[in-house]
This record gives C-alpha cells, structure tokens and sequence, in this order.
C-alpha cells in the first residue's frame, strides 16, 4: 500500500504552531476620522435651521415633484431602450464583414461621441430653424406626406432624441466589446453545428456576453437618470425643473434642491440594486 506523506515546517518540540495576524492601527484611525466626518456633516445638515426640513418634507410628495419624478423616470427608461436597441444594431454593424456597414457605426459613434449632449438636446429641439418642415417622400422626388417639425418634435421628443441617440453610441461599444469577449472558438462551433450568425449571436455569443455588458450598462442607466436633468436647458418639466419652478417663487433653493437630492438618490439606489441582481443572474458560472 501506498502511504501519503505529509511535510510539516519545523518547528521546537511541544509548541504549537500559532498565526499571529499583523495588526493595521493605522487603519483604525483612519476609519475612526472619516467617521467623525460623516458624524459631523450629518449633524450639520441635520441641526443647521438653514436647511428647512420641514420645507423638505412638504415639497417631497408635492404633486409637482411628483410629476417631475414621473417625466424624469419616463425620460430614463424610453431614452435607454432606444440607446440599447440601436446601440445592439451599431454593434452588429460594426463586427459585419460589410465595410459600408462598419463605416456606418464607426462613423455614428464618432459623431455622437464628439458632440457634448447639451448640445444635442438643443440642436433637435432648434432643429426647426433649419427644418421647418418634415416630409415622406421619394429621395430628390416628390413628397407624399409632410408636417411641421415642431409638431413631429416635441421638447419631449427633443429629450428623447439627443439623449437617446447619444446613448446608443456608447451602448454600441459596450455590446460590441462585450461581444469581443465571447472566445472565438463558441461562434465556430456553432457554425460548425449548422447554425446561422443570428441564431448562433442570438443563442450561444450574446448569452455569454451578458456578463460583460450588464455591469457597464447598468452604470450607463445611472448615468442617464442624472443626465435627464439637462433637459431642464429646454424647459421640459423634469424633476429639476419642478423644483426649480418652485424654488423660483419661494426662493427657497436648499431645501427644494435637497428634496430632487433625495428622489436621485432612491432612483439610483434601486438601479444600483436592479443591476447587482441582474449582474448575479448573468454571472452563474463563471470562474473567478
């Protein structure tokens, strides 16, 4: 029979073997004063007669707000889904073997990379001044059906297009890395199992590349939740510009300014768990 031996580090006879961690004072300080901090700033805000809380409290769940939240959250999810779709289609484009269809997404994403999103957001929302009409037609030919462009483009529409078509640009190369990501070898064996490019990316690539594309896109809708409030440069009522019409008459911009704090807060908190359970789900086994 075969016997295991095991080797033991050497050690006098009759003691035992004790590890002994290293101890990190520093660390406790270090913690102990940012606590203080925080136990300081909380203490102030929440003592400093300035801040109004009970102004806070009665704009929280004012009806204004309350819309505001809804056109906020509204914006957010529309805008997200056009930057997922479209970006998915400018990922698919850009990894095609076609190079007008490469030249295409490299090009978009270029553009609506380049240009701040402030800017976008005003140019759809002027885009009449240069365009004051809309119409379905014949390239060069005669048109079948027009309308006026402030009509088609309403400043809700204005939000959806500058803050939508600038997302899919991003989005475009988070799916496509993402996509990158999947090895090689898994789009080859499906082919060599009979299976055509869209049902192999639909069923083997993007499955995998879940993981990858969750957790940048999930910060990308937190980021988008915020972004909403530059609509507030076309005086669409979001949350921001509720609050800044009220603090416009009361003059009381603190507490109006904490109470879209405090909604930003929440929303980013459920996003936050939203993306931490969807990352949960896509990344069932995969090795650490």
């Amino acid at each position: 029979m075969l016997k295991t031996l095991r080797y033991r580090r050497a050690r006098p006879a009759g003691l035992d073997e004790v590890v002994v961690p290293q101890r990190h004072p520093s660390r406790w300080i270090l913690a102990a004063v940012l606590l203080l901090f925080v136990v300081m700033i909380g203490e102030g805000l929440v003592t400093n007669p300035a801040m109004r809380w009970d102004v806070v409290w009665e704009y929280l769940f004012s009806e204004p707000v309350l819309e505001g939240l809804l056109m906020t959250l509204r914006i957010t999810v529309v805008a997200m889904v056009i930057g997922v779709v479209l970006g998915a289609l400018l990922a698919i484009m850009r990894l095609s073997a076609n190079p007008v269809l490469v030249a295409v997404s490299v090009g978009y994403s270029a553009l609506f990379r380049s240009i701040p999103v402030l800017v976008q957001l005003l140019f759809w929302f002027f885009l009449s001044a240069i365009l004051p009409n809309i119409g379905v037609g014949i390239p060069f030919g005669p048109v079948f059906a027009e309308a006026e462009t402030n009509s088609l483009i309403t400043r809700f529409g204005a939000a959806l297009l500058g803050l939508g078509l600038a997302e899919a640009a991003y989005m475009s190369e988070i799916i496509r890395a993402g996509i990158v990501s999947v090895p090689r070898g898994q789009s080859e064996a499906a082919a060599a199992l009979g299976m055509s490019r869209g049902k192999a990316l639909r069923r083997i690539i993007l499955p995998q590349a879940m993981r990858f594309i969750v957790p940048p896109t999930g910060n990308q809708a937190i980021s988008m939740l915020k972004m909403t409030s530059l609509v507030i440069a076309i005086s669409l009522p979001d949350l921001l510009t509720s609050v800044q019409i009220i603090y416009a008459r009361n003059f009381l911009q603190i507490p109006l300014l904490t109470v879209a704090c405090i909604w930003y807060l929440l929303m980013t908190g459920v996003l936050s768990l939203g993306q931490f359970y969807l990352e949960r789900r896509f990344g069932k086994g995969a090795t650490t």
